[in-house]
């Protein structure tokens, strides 16, 4: 059963750390941004403007999902405004509550459209699935040529930058996970009539098994992002670090 249940795991573990990653990446960032401009809504419209095309991306995901559900929707805008908690939002789009189902799978439309965008990007134009071959075959030797070449591909750097705007802004919010939890509860003990009328090693086998092997591909999508995230963590908190000793001051 464990087999079939995979993808599960696998997309979860992923998951975690992406979103930590791109916490850590953007609050870095915009540390960095304060400082350099010491005017916050300055650094508000130039921290949009670098990811203006997955916040885009993520607030259209949520406008068409709404009107493909038929859920009323208000207003749609992509400029920042801060939050009374400090945080920053990006853009948002106004959608009338309705059921959960609906509310979740408008919700979850970003991340659903982002690992798509993601996914295609990876391996349509970068051809990531060779590297992800060499790599699962031990073939590390292999693996570093490839990655070493990636830079020749062309318009490398446009797809590599798209990767990150896209997948750093593709989950959820804490307003879009809102109604995860009744879905949760709804599906749990769907599953739970399904195991007690005996239909369980179907569901396993014929269903299962399919999102497990959808999730597994997602988890390496989100793999990717993390680690794209991970890699410019450290020159970002360099140059964080940087621009506060020399100007003297520092934000946390």
């Amino acid at each position: 059963m464990f087999a079939q249940l995979v993808g599960f795991f696998w997309f979860t573990i992923a998951l975690f750390p992406l979103t930590f990653l791109q916490r850590v990446l953007h609050r870095e960032i915009q540390a960095a941004l304060l400082i350099l401009t010491r005017d916050a809504t300055l650094t508000m419209g130039i921290f949009s403007l670098i990811f203006l095309p997955g916040v885009f991306l993520h607030e259209l995901s949520h406008f068409l999902m709404a009107k493909i559900l038929r859920v009323p929707t208000g207003r749609f805008s992509i400029f920042p405004k801060p939050l009374p908690d400090g945080r920053l939002q990006l853009g948002y789009v106004e959608t009338a509550r309705s059921d959960i189902v609906r509310d979740s799978l408008i919700g979850a439309a970003p991340l659903i459209v982002g690992t798509f965008i993601v996914a295609y990007v990876a391996i349509d134009r970068l051809d990531m699935r060779i590297l992800w071959d060499t790599l699962r075959h031990g073939q590390l030797n292999l693996f570093w040529i490839g990655l070493s070449n990636l830079s020749r591909v062309n318009d490398f750097y446009l797809w590599l930058y798209l990767v990150f705007a896209v997948s750093s802004t593709m989950t959820p919010s804490e307003s879009d996970r809102r109604a995860w939890l009744n879905l949760t509860v709804v599906v749990g003990a769907l599953l739970a009539i399904i195991w007690m009328v005996g239909a369980g090693s179907w569901f396993v086998n014929r269903i299962a098994s399919a999102v497990s092997a959808f999730l597994s591909s997602t988890a390496v999508i989100f793999g990717l992002s993390a680690v794209i995230h991970a890699i410019l963590i450290a020159p970002v908190a360099l140059i964080h670090k940087l621009v506060a000793r020399i100007a003297g001051v520092d934000v946390r």
